[in-house]
């Protein structure tokens, strides 16, 4: 068994060779990466997103904000953290994490504090989200998109925990956030 971060001594580099979009959308890009590894040419396929920020919003009673939406890769709505994408690839992720509070829940907070990063997944895609710990919201309004329809809903720790465990919570960047949030805080509001 390897000890953390140690490599092993047979690995061969993988050279990549050549990168060709394939397919430009509105939040990605697609990419046929051609591969050297272990002496053998290989397609791979390579997805990029510019990133985004999420939030765990937390009420003074101690509950999480959630936002409930449709998501048309999975065919229905989800539970999850209020998140969005950078305005731009350089936007900072937390002027990014303060908009998208405010946006989707109609609330805002002063002080954001960083709770985790997330790589979505890592297979593919260079997806990465940075998660924030709003506290002290104060109430605004909604600012959604033309095509967003979002339903924001207060709970309980312990029953967003019973849905992860119960494996009707399965959305990455929500579970790792409510997981962090319960190990770094527990019981404390």
């Amino acid at each position: 068994m390897r000890e953390n971060g140690e490599r092993a001594e047979k690995n061969i580099p993988v050279k990549r060779l050549s990168r060709n979009l394939k397919y430009q959308g509105a939040i990605l890009k697609v990419y046929e990466d051609t591969v050297q590894v272990n002496g053998h040419e290989a397609k791979w396929d390579f997805i990029h997103h510019d990133g985004a920020a999420a939030v765990v919003p937390v009420t003074d009673e101690g509950k999480i904000l959630m936002v409930r939406q449709y998501r048309n890769a999975l065919d229905r709505y989800t539970l999850e953290i209020p998140a969005g994408k950078l305005d731009e690839p350089d936007e900072p992720k937390i002027k990014c994490a303060y908009r998208e509070l405010e946006e989707e829940t109609g609330f805002y907070s002063e002080n954001l504090e960083y709770l985790l990063s997330v790589n979505t997944t890592i297979a593919f895609c260079d997806e990465a989200i940075d998660i924030f710990l709003a506290r002290d919201l104060k109430p605004s309004a909604q600012h959604l998109d033309p095509d967003e329809e979002i339903e924001v809903e207060e709970w309980e720790l312990s029953d967003l925990l019973d849905l992860i465990y119960t494996g009707k919570m399965t959305d990455g960047k929500t579970v790792a956030s409510i997981l962090a949030y319960a190990c770094k805080y527990g019981n404390s509001k």
